[in-house]
């Protein structure tokens, strides 16, 4: 059996049922992969999923789109390439409570934002701002990370970035009403997340590998669209660390996201380049791009097509 372990971006949720179905359904092991799930909350959060695989602790990291970016500027890590996203439509918003009067991002101005101190997460947050007709003076807070969602349920901060098929729904369920500032809606054309990131080194090296992990868990999210409330079981037997394990819950969270795991054509995984483009372009054009040091990076020096590759999820085929 070959090892890899995968290094989850948030304790286990719905965004990660194929991986959960294809170890319970035996696909790994029928493609001969051993593979180990490291929920992040085996350390706190210590380290990120993204940093884990640059240094070779994992092999393969569930991350957005900033942590591929962020490595290909990052002068201490080696670049990390994306080979497949998890979902095609993003799913993710900026959330208020709704009582809260804060009913648009604009008025987010001198408010308090739960920061996850994500590289570029807090300028993408205040140029949503400014997108809407604020000045981008929101105040940043950094909780720890897996505390977050409690911090904007106890008041302590007025804003956070959250999943909607997982918080959104919970908070639904428990009658919280909440205002949700989706990024596209105001002009902020974001990326793929969650997805999947592994070294180049790796995926020269070990292509059959991740060929061979990739088809299986391409299986099991097909899977989890055909079959929503089976999977929803399934991720609950097999994931431990869940905030939520309430199996209605479960099935009605699967149910929200089920519907972006795949492509029009029926397809997981596969990235498209304009995509990607787009959001190199926007933060190049908003200065966000920039060096860990604060210089500004031009998109013409970001390759676009060094950030991702389809090529094995086209072998898997």
């Amino acid at each position: 059996m070959d090892s890899l372990e995968l290094a989850l971006d948030w304790t286990p949720n719905t965004n990660h049922t194929g991986i959960y179905v294809a170890r319970a359904e035996g696909y790994y092991e029928d493609a001969g992969l051993d593979v180990t799930i490291r929920s992040p909350g085996a350390d706190g959060y210590e380290e990120t999923p993204a940093k884990r695989v640059a240094t070779g602790a994992s092999t393969v990291a569930i991350a957005p789109s900033e942590s591929a970016i962020s490595y290909h500027t990052h002068p201490d890590y080696d670049s990390l390439t994306a080979i497949a996203a998890v979902c095609q439509e993003d799913k993710s918003a900026i959330v208020t409570l709704e009582d809260s009067g804060v009913d648009r991002p604009a008025k987010l101005d001198g408010k308090r934002y739960a920061s996850y101190d994500a590289r570029f997460e807090d300028h993408i947050l205040r140029q949503l701002v400014k997108n809407d007709g604020g000045e981008g003076d929101t105040e940043i807070t950094t909780p720890p990370k897996l505390g977050i969602w409690n911090t904007l349920l106890d008041g302590e901060a007025d804003a956070t970035w959250v999943f909607m098929p997982w918080e959104g729904v919970m908070a639904a369920r428990e009658g919280i009403g909440l205002n949700a500032f989706y990024l596209d809606a105001y002009d902020v054309p974001y990326g793929y997340t969650p997805l999947l990131l592994a070294r180049p080194e790796t995926i020269e090296g070990d292509a059959d590998l991740l060929v061979d992990f990739l088809a299986a868990t391409a299986e099991g999210y097909r899977f989890a669209v055909d079959n929503p409330d089976e999977a929803a079981a399934m991720l609950r037997d097999e994931a431990t660390g869940m905030d939520n394990d309430d199996p209605e819950f479960l099935r009605e969270s699967q149910r929200e996201i089920a519907d972006a795991y795949l492509t029009d054509d029926g397809e997981w995984g596969v990235m498209d380049r304009s995509r990607w483009q787009d959001f190199v372009d926007w933060l190049a054009d908003t200065e966000i791009l920039a060096t860990v040091d604060g210089d500004r990076i031009p998109a013409s020096d970001l390759d676009t097509t060094a950030l991702y590759t389809n090529d094995l999820l086209d072998a898997g085929r």
